[in-house]
């Protein structure tokens, strides 16, 4: 019977023998595989291409923008199981040029995961440079117009990164509508930037940054297009001889020195309105282009900066929440113990997917009869429910430990019972254990492990090996069978590591690799001082494409060291 690696060699020699560019990718659209006749197609090696969601890194239009996903074929075909095939597809090489193919993708059974796609493609052209959209200068036909609208709705609702956002609006009207863009928002204490002054040069927008930066504040009176625009009072045309008069603002200087910089002859301002407040205003300028801005612009443009005013404010309402659960999350984890014989460490990193706030946890104290408690554990979730869930769990565990003299199995099987009553907690993992000198003082360590990534023990001589006794189901699932209890014994000089599974999980990977990873890398690292040896190991074991927070516990007993 052959293993997971086996089918996987099995799947990457058929490829090979493909006359064309062929890749792999599995349900969520990720690839998992590419030929080598891809690879030169794409102008990229496998390893920028494994494990990349294959629509975001790849497809384009003829212009070099990213297609809207609900627009994209291939990315159907992959996620809905069907067999299509088409052309009028554009994939972005690894030197930026776009390569236009054609393509069939279709599903099949590769035997290592739930469901795989095969797609096939060909080159239907020479690969080039994006091409440059033609400047429109005057109004556009209905049907231009209320394609462009349906494309600033797809690609600004596609991302709730704020600056991500504007930078797509930005590439969306440059140079179509104009030369220039310029973006000013109004932060959450009113205050003004200038987030981007952009530039569409030979088919690339250029950021301008000596033009970008904090803004004088907007005056209250002014009847200046700009301040207008700000305050949410109306859209204005304006050119340059609109601020060469006296300023009457500190804006209205800022505005006179843009205009000097840029060239610009024409320029049109809308307010970026969400449903509650004004965000901030969307200028848009002419400078390359002769015709200049006129009234008959302006429907279209507050069109366009109304939805991306309702794409900034959900972006915004997400980074607040964000927020608030990071900040509750780091304020809820804890200040470590100093115990006599030991020296602890932590790291607790953040999920790099904005949309990841996790409910990994870890706690460590002082338990009455002078033994240490250790804990890592994690709530499935990621939002704020899921960090509600983890300080609701931590904060129980804490309180029958110290509570109760007991090991702790019967510590985790009170919490089965009370995880019960946990709404926000639908499932959780968790190893708890107790640190403590026996009867002929060897430091001896007693734990259980709910469903979790098995501890490792690593001596000083580098052996390295996880602990995978103790081992029981996630909390809360059944609560009425009795957890195992198992002890060892800590050799001078030894290093524990708790962790969560952030640390070694990776999409398109088995477990065991990631295990195999941290234990080795653990294992060459095991004398470096637990502070080197810690962030070395995280910069050596977690896997690249995590999408995951990680949680991370280091102990090292070191006998005869005092508190």
């Amino acid at each position: 019977m052959r293993g997971p690696g086996d089918r996987q060699e099995a799947v990457a020699r058929a490829l090979e023998t493909l006359g064309t560019g062929a890749c792999m990718s599995d349900e969520q659209g990720l690839i998992v595989a590419v030929n080598t006749h891809g690879e030169r197609l794409l102008a990229r090696p496998a390893s920028d291409l494994v494990g990349r969601d294959a629509h975001d890194l790849l497809h384009r239009t003829s212009c070099g923008e990213p297609v809207p996903r609900a627009q994209c074929r291939i990315r159907e075909s992959v996620l809905g199981g069907r067999t299509e095939q088409g052309t009028d597809v554009w994939l972005e090489r690894g030197d930026g040029t776009l390569l236009p193919v054609a393509w069939l993708a279709t599903p099949c059974d590769i035997g290592i995961r739930p469901s795989a796609t095969l797609v096939l493609f060909h080159s239907a052209g020479h690969p080039g440079r994006p091409a440059q959209r033609t400047p429109v200068g005057g109004r556009l036909t209905e049907l231009e117009r209320l394609a462009l609208l349906a494309e600033t709705t797809a690609l600004l609702t596609s991302t709730l990164d704020i600056h991500e956002a504007l930078r797509r609006l930005i590439t969306l009207v440059t140079p179509l509508l104009a030369d220039w863009a310029v973006i000013d928002l109004i932060g959450e204490r009113d205050e003004v930037s200038r987030f981007a002054v952009a530039h569409a040069e030979g088919g690339t927008v250029v950021f301008q940054d000596d033009l970008q930066g904090p803004m004088p504040p907007v005056p209250q009176e002014s009847p200046m297009p700009l301040s207008r625009a700000l305050r949410g009072v109306a859209s204005s045309l304006a050119g340059p001889e609109t601020y060469q008069g006296p300023p009457d603002s500190g804006i209205a200087v800022e505005q006179r020195r843009l205009f000097e910089a840029t060239g610009m002859h024409s320029a049109i301002m809308v307010p970026l309105r969400s449903l509650h407040e004004v965000m901030g205003a969307l200028t848009l300028g002419r400078a390359d282009q002769p015709d200049p801005f006129t009234a008959s612009d302006t429907a279209l443009l507050e069109d366009i900066a109304r939805r991306a005013g309702l794409a900034l404010e959900n972006a915004r309402l997400y980074q607040r929440q964000r927020k608030v659960a990071e900040t509750m999350q780091r304020h809820l984890l804890p200040r470590l113990p100093r115990t006599p014989g030991n020296t602890m460490t932590v790291r607790y990193l953040p999920a790099p997917d904005a949309s990841h706030v996790g409910g990994d946890w870890y706690d460590a104290f002082t338990l009455p009869d002078g033994a240490t408690a250790l804990a890592v554990g994690d709530v499935v979730g990621h939002d704020l429910e899921a960090a509600a869930g983890m300080a609701q769990l931590r904060n129980m565990l804490r309180a029958y430990a110290l509570s109760q003299q007991r090991p702790p199995s019967k510590i985790v099987e009170w919490l089965d019972q009370a995880t019960l009553e946990i709404v926000e907690v639908s499932m959780a993992t968790l190893v708890f254990a107790r640190m403590s000198d026996n009867a002929v003082g060897q430091c001896e360590l007693t734990w259980t492990n709910a469903g979790h990534p098995p501890p490792l023990l690593v001596t000083r001589e580098g052996v390295a090996r996880y602990l995978t006794d103790g081992h029981s189901i996630l909390l809360g699932v059944t609560p009425e069978r009795p957890r195992p209890d198992a002890t060892v014994e800590l050799p001078p000089g030894a290093t524990l590591l708790l962790y969560t599974d952030g640390l070694i999980e990776s999409p398109g990977h088995v477990l065991d690799e990631g295990l195999d990873r941290l234990r080795r890398n653990a294992a060459a690292l095991a004398r470096r001082p637990l502070e080197s040896f810690t962030d070395q190991l995280l910069a050596r074991a977690r896997p690249k494409d995590n999408d995951d927070d990680v949680a991370l516990l280091a102990v090292r007993h070191e006998p005869g060291l005092t508190s």
